[in-house]
């Protein structure tokens, strides 16, 4: 009878690299890192408080969604990868990186459903027009919001698989942060139950991509066959910055279905392309829909204006 000899390591701390192959630019790399990150946080809280703190039409309540989503995820990542790029705090306690798990891929799978529903609302705005106030009620956005919300049931059984796995002789991360399969993938144990766990929320990104791209092909079939070209250009503008948001989402589900199903891609090529979607696309939208969106131009303006005269004001 053979016995095999495992060492059972304690699960208490993890090892993050960072971005292997790079070590030695880590200092480089965190400038432009840290460059984004401070406009990415404002820029969103700047979107999210002048949403909130106006009266407009219900479809801008996804867009504060999809800015709390940039701001979480931001703020999941980007300080933990600073850290190691600066103080080389290469630890992360296990409970921790599970969690920082847990808010990645609940944020990465909620983006999705929140795109799809700004797709939807864009749909209803071209293709039915007249019908918009009846489509898209307070009761609609609701309903939009809990399956949202999903995401999360989503993402527990992940996180339950993961817990119970048992880690021994490598805890190294090959990573800037903690992620389902980087970390499952250090396990001792057989890990098909968490791959096919995992297969639920790649399942559900891939549904809210195709419906996006079918949606979005009615809308394009919609636009050109308006009469006008002014019409055409009208409904093509009001779609600007929704098309931005997908050209920085999309790469990233391919991303992580490369890395999923282990394509052929350097290690230090994909997690410079994690790093770039969770803090690129926070610095672009504020900008991208300040510029296209009147209302919260004007918003904007209100709130700079209350700040000057609040700081002109002899109790200020």
């Amino acid at each position: 009878m053979t016995h095999t000899n495992l060492t059972i390591l304690p699960r208490a701390v993890f090892v993050r690299l960072g971005i292997p192959g790079l070590e030695v630019y880590h200092t480089w790399l965190s400038i432009p890192l840290c460059l984004m990150y401070i406009p990415a946080v404002l820029g969103s809280s700047i979107l999210i408080m002048v949403i909130t703190g106006c009266s407009l039409h219900e479809a801008m309540c996804f867009l504060s969604m999809l800015a709390i989503t940039d701001i979480l995820l931001s703020a999941t990542t980007v300080p933990k990868t600073l850290a190691i790029f600066w103080l080389h705090a290469h630890d992360i306690a296990f409970d921790a990186c599970v969690t920082q798990v847990f808010f990645v891929h609940v944020l990465f799978v909620g983006e999705s459903a929140i795109l799809l529903a700004m797709v939807f609302d864009r749909f209803v705005v071209i293709c039915a027009p007249l019908h918009y106030t009846t489509v898209l009620t307070w009761p609609v956005v609701g309903s939009i919001t809990v399956a949202v919300a999903t995401s999360f049931c989503i993402i527990f059984p992940v996180i339950f698989l993961l817990k119970w796995l048992l880690f021994c002789q490598i805890n190294i991360v090959p990573h800037s942060y903690c992620e389902h399969i980087g970390v499952a993938r250090l396990a001792c144990a057989d890990i098909t139950a968490n791959l096919f766990g995992f297969s639920g929320p790649i399942v559900r990104v891939i549904l809210d991509v195709t419906l996006i791209a079918v949606s979005c092909s009615l809308i394009l079939r919609a636009v050109f066959h308006m009469p006008s070209q002014d019409a055409r250009h009208k409904a093509l503008g009001t779609c600007v910055s929704l098309l931005c948001d997908l050209i920085f989402y999309v790469p990233s589900v391919f991303t992580v279905l490369t890395h999923r199903f282990e394509c052929n891609i350097p290690q230090h090529v994909y997690i410079l392309l994690a790093n770039r979607y969770v803090v690129v696309p926070s610095v672009l939208k504020p900008m991208v829909y300040g510029v296209k969106t009147k209302q919260i131009r004007e918003g904007v303006a209100r709130r700079f204006l209350e700040i000057k005269s609040y700081c002109a004001s002899p109790l200020g």
